[in-house]
Order: structure tokens, then sequence, then C-alpha cells
């Protein structure tokens, strides 16, 4: 039982390791989608602090 891992595992073939890439690419694609994205809050924190120096005091969201 003092086999290492790198022992007992069989290296996966080029067609294989292709198709698991593939799929997570696919799946990060649909996932991350820019449009779903909004900023995040240390952006918004920062654009209210720049609205604040430039004088507009309407901050872009609000704290809950």
């Amino acid at each position: 039982m003092n086999h290492l891992i790198a022992d007992i595992i069989e290296p996966i073939d080029g067609k294989t390791s292709r198709a698991i890439c593939d799929a997570v690419g696919e799946r990060l694609q649909r996932d991350l989608r820019l449009e779903s994205l909004g900023p995040s809050p240390h952006l918004l924190r920062l654009m209210d602090e720049l609205r604040k120096r430039d004088g507009y005091a309407e901050p872009t969201h609000r704290r809950g």
C-alpha cells in the first residue's frame, strides 16, 4: 500500500483531454456571460466616490 497516487492513475489520451477542455469551456461561457455580470461592489463604491468628488450625490446602488 505504499503506492504513490501517480503510480495508480492512468494518463488520459488527447481525445479525452480535448473533450474535457471543450466541455469546461462551454460551461464557463454559459455560466459567465458578460451581460449577466454586473459591476463588483468595490467598483460601485469607487464610482460613487468619483460622483461625490464631481458634485453628484446620487449613488449608483443602495446599501442594504
